[in-house]
């Protein structure tokens, strides 16, 4: 599903309709062709840029990065600024079919040229102004303002027409909302780059200084012999109007130059300010004197070959140009260096605060080492106390265990004797139950023998009965057989008589 704002690409081989012809640049991801429109025969630039296919991959470009820069390449329509003419996408790449600007870089223009007066100068500087006004009233930056970039249209004219190119660092500057990023060329990016802080359209104001300078002196203002030492140029804004470079420059020129080549962005010169300072507004006087002239020519003259001489270094030194890649190796590490900083300072701090926290650990570790080792003593102490206890338990285990074997024996002696007692009064009782039955039967018999004296001794039997009923069941209560059979034979001798 296609995102609101996202960029609409035509999904047709653009070979299809245009016939593809030479190279005219490349850069990392991106390659430029001449071609021809088939049906109308008109000819245009087809730019193949290819696609980042995965999000871990460094290989290509991002599909927003294109989308950006074909909105804001939709959003522009003016003489000084490339035009889009259509975009195609395959698998692979996706085309834009852009105006063909065949003139050539400005740079090189100018280095042909045997002399150059500011006059000229400043004409095509207030071409460059012109374009980047009307960038700046849409609020879109281009980010990535320098020779390269600047275009010529056709060269075969005394004063060509400039086009301002490549836009894939440009963004739209909102208000409210803070953008911050890395990018561009190091020898023409501004210091709020350099040092990752919030961006606007002054940047662009930055390059044209940069820009500026170079075209009035064939020198570099910041360039250093490494990247480094450029950058650190850059925020330091260390340069200088060298008089072997600027002897015949005018103040109004210096000015201008020094006015855009300002680090705090809110004094640096905003469009409208550049396009009505002096130097742009006033032309130089005419009638000069042929003396001056020729002094001038002559000036004007040493300039234009300090300046082919930075075009052929810088076409000889630098890298293919390319607008998405260039210089993003150097933001990732920048940025990077930052966050290592940032982390070192944590660190730090970080650090000092553990050394507080694993000194007062030691403390407290020394502190309760003392304590477990008054412990430990406190427990082996203990320990002991208890090993001695369980001895002494251990002891009076065994005499008890002796004791217990001692009270069995004696409990099973003292069983055994219970049984023969109880054998015995089982015997006692079946001999007392027979001499009772005995007893009675002789007591019936006499009474037999002594009816008549019945009733005369009717209280004797009973009183008799009564005694030897008593004796009887003293006789059982006995637990001794002797003092049993003592008390039986008593009883018997006793009913006898």
């Amino acid at each position: 599903m296609r995102r609101p704002g996202m960029a609409a690409f035509k999904q047709q081989k653009v070979e299809d309709l245009y016939e593809i012809g030479e190279e005219l640049g490349s850069g990392q991801f991106a390659i430029v062709k001449k071609c021809q429109e088939k049906g109308t025969g008109v000819e245009y630039a087809a730019k193949f840029i290819k696609k980042r296919q995965s999000r871990a991959s460094r290989r290509g470009v991002r599909r927003e990065e294109i989308e950006r820069e074909v909105n804001i390449l939709q959003q522009i329509l003016h003489g000084n600024i490339i035009k889009l003419h259509d975009v195609y996408e395959n698998k692979t790449d996706v085309v834009l079919i852009l105006e063909l600007v065949s003139g050539g870089e400005l740079f090189d223009f100018l280095a042909q040229k045997e002399s150059l007066s500011e006059e000229e100068a400043t004409r095509f500087i207030k071409q460059i102004l012109d374009g980047v006004n009307y960038l700046h009233s849409k609020k879109i930056a281009h980010f990535d303002l320098k020779p390269e970039n600047i275009m010529l249209l056709d060269q075969n004219i005394p004063i060509p027409h400039i086009k301002l190119i490549d836009f894939g660092l440009a963004h739209k500057i909102e208000d409210g909302v803070e953008f911050k990023n890395i990018f561009g060329t190091p020898e023409f990016v501004a210091p709020e780059i350099v040092n990752y802080e919030p961006l606007g359209l002054a940047a662009d104001m930055w390059s044209i200084g940069v820009i500026t300078y170079i075209l009035l002196s064939g020198a570099s203002p910041f360039l250093g012999e490494n990247k480094q030492e450029t950058l650190a140029n850059i925020t330091a804004v260390n340069y200088e109007f060298d008089e072997e470079f600027f002897s015949h420059t005018s103040d109004l020129a210096k000015d201008f130059i020094q006015k855009l080549l300002v680090k705090d962005t809110r004094k640096r010169l905003t469009i409208q300010e550049a396009l009505s300072h002096p130097w742009i507004t006033t032309h130089q006087l005419k009638g000069e004197t042929k003396v001056q002239e020729n002094k001038k020519a002559e000036n004007t003259q040493l300039k234009t070959k300090r300046l082919k001489e930075y075009t052929i270094k810088c076409h000889s030194s630098m890298p293919p140009n390319n607008t998405y890649i260039n210089f993003e190796r150097f933001a990732h590490v920048v940025e990077d260096i930052s966050l290592m900083e940032r982390g070192f300072s944590t660190l730090a701090v970080s650090h000092d605060s553990l050394q507080e926290d694993i000194d007062a650990l030691v403390s407290i570790y020394n502190e309760k080492e003392a304590w477990y080792k008054e412990e430990n003593e406190n427990v082996r102490h203990k320990l002991s106390q208890l090993k001695y206890e369980y001895r002494k338990i251990e002891s009076l285990k065994r005499h008890l265990q002796d004791d217990i074997q001692t009270i069995g024996a004696s409990l099973a002696s003292v069983t055994g004797k219970y049984i023969d007692l109880r054998s015995q009064y089982e015997s006692l009782s079946r001999e007392l139950s027979e001499e009772l039955s005995w007893i009675q039967d002789l007591m019936s018999n006499f009474q037999q023998e002594n009816g008549n004296e019945a009733s005369m001794n009717g209280n004797f039997g009973s009183v008799f009965n009564k005694d030897i009923n008593e004796s009887l069941m003293e006789l059982l209560n006995r637990s001794c057989c002797e003092e049993f059979l003592a008390g039986l034979n008593l009883d018997v001798s006793d009913s006898s008589q």
